[in-house]
């Protein structure tokens, strides 16, 4: 064979070699050199996978060394069947028990946890008030639960990847099942809470209802619970709204905020406005304080309002589940548009009204 058909066939074989290698390379790699990614500011929350992946390699300006977290119940390795099925590669674990109380009582009721706990907890999961964090998990509302809970303590830059792991692979992408654990930060970087505006108490809901007419408490919770035909939860044994609440709609039951998602992904706020949102007894003018029964459904309207800028908001975090612990506070019963919504306190509801298991 002639010098120059030896050479055309290895020119050819190390096109084809190279070609081979490139095709082995990891779907991340390879979705990311095509994809172009949504324009984020700081307060965006809702990210695409792609825009996930860009950052961990480095390719979205000013998001070099982000932290991915899969947020499952407890954040404990031996709790997290997901996690150690398959996680999106560099994620470590992080827990809603990171945030919130789990047990609750009337001392101590299902809220957020103490500003310096939260603290602590993220210091040990190497979050600063500079991290750049990502979040996702099997539950909306949980992994909401989470980001709101930073976002209240402090840290300034936190993302949801939307669709969660399954977005994630349904975009290509490869998932790990190494066990990545962080390495612990020691200066959060800013006092705490760094956001006592975006938290509302019972005794400032209840202020706010009687004085302020800017002051609207919204129920994030399904139409049996905001009726009083249930309280949503085998563990409340009492069903009613807080007097004065009017109606965000959104949820099917006490375990889904199926009104904001749309193909498994939260909607944004436009999206609320022209749906969801298209008739409710409050606008965007107005103080929203969003609640349901233990915080986590509340966080998802909260999260939307706050990656549009507004500063109007907060979640007032004991929700039902505080509200029914004191016999005096005031109660509706039923829809309080209609002639026979009952106006009742606590202590004279009936005690029958758990969800059933």
């Amino acid at each position: 064979m002639k010098k120059w058909k030896k050479f055309l066939v290895l020119a050819i074989s190390g096109v084809m070699i190279a070609m081979a290698l490139a095709g082995c390379g990891s779907s991340s790699e390879k979705s990311d050199s095509d994809a172009k990614v949504e324009d984020v500011s700081t307060r965006t929350v809702y990210v695409s996978p792609q825009w996930v992946n860009a950052a961990q390699n480095g390719k979205v300006k000013g998001y070099k060394n982000v932290k991915v977290f899969e947020v499952t119940y407890t954040g404990k390795l031996k709790d997290s069947k997901s996690y150690k099925k398959g996680h999106v590669p560099g994620a470590m674990l992080i827990g809603d028990t990171d945030v919130e109380d789990a047990v609750g009582s009337q001392e101590e009721p299902y809220n957020l946890l103490k500003p310096e706990v939260i603290e602590a907890n993220l210091l040990k999961h190497g979050i600063t008030k500079d991290t750049k964090v990502v979040l996702y998990g099997e539950d909306p509302s949980g992994v909401a639960r989470v980001a709101y809970g930073m976002i209240y303590d402090g840290v300034e830059d936190v993302k949801v990847l939307n669709g969660g792991l399954d977005a994630w692979k349904d975009a290509g992408y490869d998932t790990e099942t190494d066990v990545n654990k962080a390495k612990a930060a020691t200066d959060f970087g800013v006092a705490v809470p760094a956001h006592s505006e975006y938290w509302t108490s019972m005794t400032d809901a209840k202020a706010k209802l009687q004085s302020d007419s800017n002051f609207k408490l919204v129920s994030i919770r399904s139409k049996a619970e905001w009726l009083g035909k249930t309280s949503g939860y085998s563990y409340i044994d009492r069903a009613g709204e807080p007097e004065g609440a009017v109606w965000g709609k959104g949820a099917d039951s006490a375990a889904d905020v199926n009104g904001y998602m749309k193909d498994g992904k939260v909607v944004d706020l436009k999206t609320l406005q022209n749906g969801l949102w298209k008739d409710v007894d409050f606008t965007m003018d107005n103080h929203l304080a969003f609640y349901c029964g233990t915080g986590w459904r509340a966080c998802v309207p909260f999260l939307i309002c706050y990656q549009e800028g507004m500063d109007n908001i907060s979640v007032y975090d004991g929700g039902w589940y505080e509200w029914q612990m004191y016999g005096d506070n005031p109660v509706q019963v039923g829809d309080p548009a209609s002639d026979n919504c009952q106006h009742t306190t606590v202590s004279q509801l009936p005690t029958d009204k758990a969800a059933k298991n």
